[in-house]
């Protein structure tokens, strides 16, 4: 289709009525001279696949570049926000449910607490000499809006052109997603001295994507494309270490780090990518009954530099029942945000073009957990929790349940 009949002598002195009919002609021809359903591979990574969503197929903007940009931005964007979720979040706390102490008087170790402590804020209590303990977890996240936006209605405009003065939209194109992360992690800990534990955590990952793009032109929706992508895998991997420096009974102070290895496959968003390490403060206070844990860390590579923080509260009405409350929160460096850009089109006179893109801001998450740690018998320790986002930065999931087993031995 040639969009020089616009430059017509009759546009160019003025005649905007004119102009915004041979714009609506000009761009319905276009529509309907494209109309077809594309397919994605699932054979493709999953960033190929939001590419493909994300990029304009139907809507004649007439500048490539700044749909290449958007397209771009918006898919680094969640791109990023997935990954953050999937290798940011913290895991279960690096020391295991059972702490023990040697009791000077009896010649044997004993429980420093009769609480298991937390999910996964730390807390300042260690294992205890040649301790350890194994974990089994499962966490399965279906992501539901993306800063605010929701995914999953077919509301997500990605491309869309207006005529100045009117209030809608005359051709607007949308993206659905959906998403999924089912992650499995196996967890050790150890206990190295009294006062010092080494740990890691190995996530396999599964990503799922199902998405669809539809064009509406005056209130007539056509399928533009539609593509799926599954990815599964090891996960970054995770090693930690904690050293309680001031311990009175089950209370004290401990430092802590945190090194995420980049083992994940970066296209398929199961890794970062680059290596991160995390330092921490961590403060506990533990009264048999209740405890009261915070910490405070910053982690350095990654997706992002994060200021992270985090207070728990423990309540342990039997020596083989725990119930946790949590509240973590981040602060993401450059991380992004999606927003909605307005241009003029470079043509047509009097249309504009709505792109969806993304801007660096330093962003605030703060989450919120719940749940119980159970003492089944022996050893064995089944923790469960739902974690819930209290704010709506990035990809939001609510109600993200997690259940893991724990086995200890060496007490």
């Amino acid at each position: 289709m040639n969009y020089e009949l616009w430059n017509t002598r009759a546009c160019r002195v003025g005649c905007l009525s004119r102009c915004r009919t041979a714009a609506r002609v000009l761009v319905a021809i276009g529509f309907v001279s494209t109309v077809n359903v594309s397919t994605a591979s699932a054979q493709q990574t999953v960033t190929d696949v939001l590419s493909f969503l994300m990029t304009n197929r139907a809507i004649a903007t007439d500048d490539f570049d700044r749909d290449a940009s958007a397209a771009t931005q918006t898919r680094d964007t969640i791109a990023n926000f997935l990954v953050l979720e999937l290798a940011s979040l913290p895991v279960s706390t690096s020391s295991g449910g059972f702490a023990y102490r040697l009791d000077p008087a009896l010649g044997i170790n004993v429980r420093s607490s009769d609480s298991f402590g937390t999910f996964f804020v730390e807390r300042s209590l260690t294992s205890g000499r040649n301790q350890a303990s194994f974990g089994l977890g499962y966490r399965s996240a279906r992501y539901d809006s993306i800063d605010g936006r929701n995914l999953r209605d077919g509301t997500l405009v990605s491309t869309a052109s207006i005529l100045r003065g009117e209030p809608q939209p005359f051709d607007v194109e949308t993206v659905s997603l959906e998403m999924r992360t089912d992650t499995v992690t196996l967890t050790g800990n150890l206990g190295v001295t009294d006062r010092f534990d080494v740990g890691a955590a190995i996530p396999i990952t599964r990503v799922s994507l199902v998405g669809q793009r539809l064009d509406t032109y005056r209130g007539t929706a056509f399928t533009q494309a539609t593509a799926t992508a599954e990815a599964s895998g090891l996960g970054d991997i995770v090693l930690r270490a904690k050293y309680n420096v001031v311990r009175s009974g089950a209370s004290g102070l401990a430092f802590g780090g945190e090194a995420r290895l980049p083992t994940g496959d970066e296209e398929n968003l199961l890794g970062t990518g680059e290596a991160s390490f995390a330092p921490r403060v961590i403060a506990s206070y533990d009264g048999g009954y209740v405890g009261v844990h915070g910490e405070v860390g910053y982690s350095f590579g990654g997706i992002a530099d994060t200021l992270s923080y985090g207070a728990a509260l423990t309540a342990a009405p039997s020596a083989r029942f725990t119930i946790v409350g949590e509240v973590l929160g981040r602060r993401i460096d450059g991380l992004g945000r999606l927003i909605s850009s307005t241009q003029a089109h470079p043509r047509l006179i009097g249309v504009q073009t709505i792109r969806l893109t993304a801007v660096e801001e330093t962003v605030d998450s703060i989450v919120a957990v719940v749940g119980f740690k159970w003492n089944l018998g022996s050893a064995f320790l089944v923790t469960a929790n739902v974690l819930q986002p209290l704010t709506d930065v990035g990809l939001k999931a609510n109600w993200v349940p997690t259940i893991t087993f724990d086995y200890a031995f060496g007490g």
